[in-house]
């Protein structure tokens, strides 16, 4: 803990994080904040983060080597997230900070979007609000919106972890039969049976991707598995920009080899581009990267990030330290 004559100094990447007033922090703290509607590159974090003893940062923001060799003072980096892949851990091992995020806490508010996009998707929901909106609500059309049954239908899970489970047991109330596929293993819970990758795809009707950003998932939904989930299926992640192709996935989607799909992240984020293809694709919902967009959710969120911050340089271990990647 810094001494009384340096008192604590945290910076935030973003002003407006929900729950910050209430949350915990060392006695004294002194927030550092960036000017309202700023959003930081890598550059203004690095300047923003000068002479502070933590930073709270958010999944669009990106520190790496760069950033902790020019800010020998920042002991915890605490991300107000689940994913971590956008901070270099080698990079923040060798220079002996800490990073932190939170699990769980947003589980269910991203399975009820996981299943918003599954409900929007496969029911073609979004042309069905445009035409309204756009006074193209004409003459009963038996064949207009049609989508496909979501009750009954065979859901896999792609990821079996806080939100994939919270996912399969939404699932169950609509009747759907629930799979799984982890990478490790995950005990019985009655909910779902655990299969392989490839008999997931093929059994399944919809497919919720609920895996962290790795080496090993970078990329793991391309042509070949579309194809083997088919063209009635619906494909859906709430997981990270990357583990799907999204090249694949569109030419899946207009040559009809895949019913519909719905997508909160993405490889490149934020879309600012309105004529980015992915956008204009009538059968993609798209979202922007909102799974954990619920007040009381986020305000969770903030509290675990101070919390760990409060732990780290009270000299104690985090509660929500981030895991080892797998090579």
């Amino acid at each position: 803990m810094p001494s009384d004559a340096q008192p604590v100094r945290i910076a935030l990447s973003r002003r407006g994080y929900p729950g910050l007033e209430d949350a915990p922090r060392p006695d004294g703290a002194e927030l550092v904040q960036p000017d309202e509607g700023a959003s930081p590159d890598a550059a203004g974090l690095i300047e923003l983060a000068a002479d502070v003893d933590a930073v709270v940062i958010s999944t669009p923001d990106r520190v790496g080597a760069d950033f902790f060799a020019a800010n020998p003072r920042v002991k915890v980096v605490a991300l107000v997230a689940v994913g971590f892949d956008n901070v270099d851990l080698d990079a923040a091992r060798e220079h002996g900070v800490v990073v932190t995020h939170t699990p769980g806490v947003l589980a269910d508010a991203t399975a009820d979007l996981a299943f918003s996009l599954i409900l929007m998707a496969r029911r073609r929901l979004v042309p069905a609000v445009d035409a309204v909106r756009a006074g193209e609500w004409g003459a009963f059309d038996p064949q207009g919106y049609l989508g496909l049954d979501v009750a009954g239908a065979t859901l896999g899970i792609v990821g079996y972890g806080d939100i994939g489970s919270a996912v399969g047991r939404r699932g169950t109330g609509f009747g759907m039969t629930v799979l799984q596929h982890s990478r490790s293993p995950r005990p019985e819970d009655g909910v779902a049976e655990a299969v392989g990758l490839d008999e997931l795809l093929e059994r399944s009707d919809v497919v919720s991707l609920n895996v962290p950003r790795t080496p090993e998932t970078a990329g793991l939904i391309g042509a070949r598995e579309l194809d083997l989930l088919g063209p009635e299926g619906t494909l859906v992640s709430t997981a990270r920009g990357g583990v799907v192709d999204e090249d694949a996935l569109l030419a899946a989607l207009r040559e009809g080899r895949l019913h519909s799909a719905g997508l909160d992240v993405f490889a490149g984020e934020p879309i600012t581009d309105p004529a980015d293809p992915l956008l204009h694709e009538p059968r993609l919902v798209c979202l922007p990267h909102i799974g954990s967009a619920t007040e009381e959710t986020r305000a969770a969120m903030t509290g675990m990030a101070l919390r760990n911050i409060t732990a780290v340089l009270a000299g104690e271990t985090a509660p929500n330290v981030v895991p080892p990647l797998r090579g």
